[in-house]
């Protein structure tokens, strides 16, 4: 099998590649990124003779398709804004397809996949991904299903890379169709920082307050729990307290809507301005607490009772005492070793529907990750407790 690593040289996808590394059967592995200096380091750093690296820019779809072809898959790991160039270039080479973000950019190549009999899976990382598994693995105990709020807490500098940055304006960009709740059959759209509720998190991390997010994981649940009557899905996260300070500031001087400014006779957008900024500052790169932190409840009915699952996650201390977890890596592998186990299941054709799938449509047993996620010091935790009809 042969693995084509997109945006190979970013921060998440090298420690993608790393367990590929360290743990696929993976024959070929190839680090693809526009910027050969990072690239090369990457393949330098992994020192493993299956890795090799191809210069790639996904703005000229010839070249790229060219060079993916012969590819197994794809691991996308390119920004939320270059997902349909792309997946676009994916489908047409005849390969399988995962990415991060999930942001519906993929699906107007639904049928082009189809025809090649190729998956391409949108959204598998820790959220969504991984909170996707651990709601259905509570969902597949009930037989109907109320509710389901997935909260997490993501805990890294708002600005360690340029995508990131993007991502945290594009999640509180106030005009942003796609921040929506299920409730009672329907989407309804929510603004920035709608409905707060206050989350307790495995620790270290504890209680905060989160809000609504734009994750795919409230349209796929939707979809994938019809069936057993859900009424209400609502998707929240926090970062650190500093960059939801900030971020609030930012919405409420209007700054994330990034308006046109004239600057020195330039055109630029004032969100695009700080976030190129907070990119090269030391308090956009920095934070004092390192990791993820996964909290997902679902209450629904078994044998006539009313039941709540609530799961969590934990993973390795970024305090140094585990090597290679230490400070930034906390964050990034727990999003990259996900996405790197799906992306091999994939290959390796354990995922039968094609085209476009969500994620509870490919891996319909949630335990199969699981299980690989121990392997690597990530534990998934379930309460289970009973409720009355006082119980919200």
């Amino acid at each position: 099998m042969k693995v084509f690593c997109l945006g190979g040289a970013g921060k998440i996808c090298r420690e993608a590649i790393l367990d590929l590394v360290e743990h696929s059967k993976f024959e070929k592995i190839t680090v693809a990124d526009f910027n050969e200096e990072e690239g090369m380091k990457v393949v330098e750093w992994l020192n493993d003779p299956r890795v090799d690296f191809v210069k790639v820019n996904v703005f000229d779809h010839e070249d790229t398709v060219s060079k993916m072809r012969g590819y197994d898959i794809v691991m996308d790991g390119t920004t939320i804004t270059l997902n349909g160039k792309s997946t676009a270039c994916i489908a047409e080479a005849g390969c399988h397809g995962i990415n991060l973000n999930g942001f519906g950019e993929e699906d107007s190549q639904h049928e082009l996949f189809q025809i090649n009999e190729k998956t391409c899976l949108p959204g598998f990382g820790m959220t969504p991904g991984l909170t996707q598994m651990m709601a259905m693995h509570a969902a597949n105990q009930l037989e109907t299903i109320e509710s389901v709020r997935v909260s997490h807490g993501s805990f890294r500098p708002i600005a360690f890379s340029r995508s990131i940055a993007e991502t945290t304006s594009y999640e509180y960009d106030p005009n942003l169709p796609s921040r929506v709740v299920f409730e009672n059959g329907e989407f309804i759209q929510v603004p920035p920082f709608a409905r707060p509720m206050e989350i307790e998190l495995p620790q270290p991390y504890g209680k905060g307050v989160q809000y609504i997010i734009p994750h795919s994981e409230t349209k796929t649940l939707a979809q994938a729990l019809k069936h057993k009557g859900v009424q209400l899905i609502e998707v929240r996260g926090t970062w650190p307290q500093q960059n939801m300070q900030l971020v609030r500031a930012l919405y409420d001087y209007g700054i994330l809507r990034n308006d046109k400014f004239v600057m020195n006779g330039k055109e630029i957008g004032i969100m695009d301005c700080i976030s190129e900024y907070l990119y090269q500052s030391k308090e956009g790169t920095e934070t004092e607490q390192y990791g993820y932190a996964l909290h997902i409840q679902v209450i629904g009915t078994k044998n006539g009772e009313r039941v709540e699952h609530i799961l969590t996650h934990t993973h390795p201390s970024s305090d140094g005492t585990v090597q290679g977890w230490e400070g930034l890596r906390a964050y990034t592998r727990n999003v990259a070793i996900p996405f790197a186990i799906a992306a091999e299941l994939i290959a390796k054709g354990e995922v039968l529907k094609k085209g476009i799938v969500i994620p509870e449509d490919a891996f319909t047993d949630p335990v199969q990750i699981f299980n690989q996620l121990e392997k690597r010091g990530i534990f998934i935790h379930e309460e289970i407790n009973k409720l009355d009809e006082n119980n919200i």
